[in-house]
């Protein structure tokens, strides 16, 4: 698979596994502060790859 196609890919995922994670953040805000925090976090890493990664594939076009 080309560079391109494999970033594109990779880059839908993580975009889903972003939702995901923030879905949970929000879920468990009321219940464990603590998790929620920790997810809240964990998001934010995520969202940060993400943003790097769409970067990249913005730069091989």
């Amino acid at each position: 698979m080309a560079m391109g196609a494999e970033i594109s890919s990779l880059s839908t995922t993580l975009e889903e596994l972003t939702r995901r994670v923030g879905s949970l953040a929000d879920a468990a805000q009321s219940d464990d502060e603590e998790a929620a925090m920790e997810l809240f976090g964990v998001e934010r890493s995520l969202s940060g790859a993400l943003r790097r990664l769409r970067k990249l594939a913005e730069h091989r076009r």
